[in-house]
């Protein structure tokens, strides 16, 4: 189980999607003179800035995504890594994903001894220099205890060093360490993430901003570098656990919608997606994507892919269950969250079947597989990702193609 952030989409009128950034050797002389950058040409050139939107993407294609918290994990014969091991393990997951066809990487930040990330944008930009083709983004970033001004630079020279394959996703957090540990009072939970997130979003337009709130030193007409190539601005997430209030805060800034599935079957999420969509529409927004982040495992039968997760499933929910005083997880819970609720296991076959179900359910465009889980050893874990890039995203592809 783990953390479920907010996600952030925009409006733009135009009706070409976002381009990625290109760097100029692989542009060519023939395209022209760059165009002006800095203080004096920069006034506002994203004034309605936007994540991906609906039309960024082909009807009926689904983004394949692949989500870790950098769980602390075992060697294969028992022995917990350190977090130095786990992180240069993650770093060669991010560039097997890349090799295997997986569309999208997704690195969550978390600030306890059982998840080796705090920063995921340092561990993003390490994999940006292995890899050609993952889109790279957080998942998630829990904004409610950073700065959005820190937190947009970090990610603009992200897409940078990455040529445009940089993404954000905000959240909350389920989890309350950063909180005191960064100095901030969780009497002022909402508070924080309401006002931190409206600060980004006008951040996201990379012209002067003028803003005033509780929570940080007031801006006046102050611009923020680096700026980024994207056509509408850096493309941002607001990830939602299951509050209706979240998915209006979403809409609210013309964010796109991520999903945390983590329980419970994907469809009594379809209520949120329905939501999501009327509030665009009636805030006068461009229709955005919606995405899904739930957990999964893929191995080559539905007997291996059990037998080789539930022991690790089993310890991570005892544990965290005990924090949270949940009742002790067990086999028929584990059978029942892959039968009817959020967990993608089994063989390729099986897993693409319940991903197709998914995002046709949601309406969503791509989905996150949280791939790892409490000590499931890192080699399991490679073999899981080559499966789901080579194997379970054709299969669904078919799927939805000929459905």
């Amino acid at each position: 189980m783990h953390v479920v952030p907010d996600v952030t989409d925009d409006s733009r009128p135009e009706t070409q999607p976002r381009q990625p950034a290109q760097s100029r050797a692989a542009v060519g002389p023939d395209d022209g003179p760059a165009p002006a950058r800095g203080p004096a040409a920069h006034a506002a050139p994203h004034p309605n800035p936007g994540t991906e939107r609906a039309d960024s993407l082909p009807e009926g294609t689904v983004e394949f995504g692949l989500h870790t918290f950098g769980d602390v994990t075992h060697s294969p014969g028992g022995r917990a890594l350190d977090h130095p091991e786990v992180l240069r393990n993650l770093v060669a997951e991010g560039v097997l994903a890349d090799q295997s066809g997986v569309d999208v990487l997704g690195i969550g930040e978390h600030h306890r001894p059982d998840y080796s990330v705090s920063s995921p944008e340092m561990v993003l930009s390490a994999i940006a220099s292995k890899t050609e083709h993952l889109k790279l983004i957080s998942a998630v970033t829990v904004l409610s205890s950073d700065d959005p001004v820190r937190v947009y630079q970090r990610f603009a020279t992200l897409d940078a060093v990455s040529d445009g394959r940089a993404e954000v996703s905000l959240g909350r957090g389920s989890f309350i360490e950063s909180f005191p540990l960064f100095g901030f009072d969780l009497q002022d939970y909402e508070r924080l993430f309401e006002e931190k997130l409206d600060l980004f979003a006008q951040l996201r337009a990379e012209g002067p901003v003028t803003w005033q709130g509780t929570t940080r030193a007031a801006l006046k007409r102050q611009s923020v570098f680096p700026t980024t190539a994207h056509e509408y601005g850096l493309p941002a997430w607001v990830a939602v656990g299951g509050t209706p209030a979240s998915v209006v805060r979403a809409a609210k800034h013309g964010m796109g919608l991520e999903l945390a599935i983590i329980g419970g079957a994907p469809e009594r999420f379809a209520p949120f997606a329905q939501l999501y969509r009327r509030s665009i529409d009636e805030l006068g927004h461009e229709a955005r994507r919606v995405a899904v982040h739930s957990h999964g495992f893929v191995a080559e039968t539905d007997e291996q892919a059990a037998e080789m997760y539930y022991p690790h499933w089993e310890a991570a929910i005892r544990k965290l269950g005990a924090e949270r005083g949940w009742p002790a997880p067990s086999p028929i819970q584990f059978r029942q969250e892959i039968e009817h609720g959020a967990l993608h296991l089994g063989s390729p076959e099986t897993v693409a079947r319940k991903i197709a179900r998914s995002v046709t359910a949601l309406g969503a465009s791509r989905f996150g597989m949280k791939y790892g889980n409490g000590s499931l050893p890192h080699e399991s874990m490679m073999g899981s990702i080559e499966l789901y890039g080579s194997k379970v995203k054709p299969l669904v592809l078919d799927m939805l193609a000929g459905s």
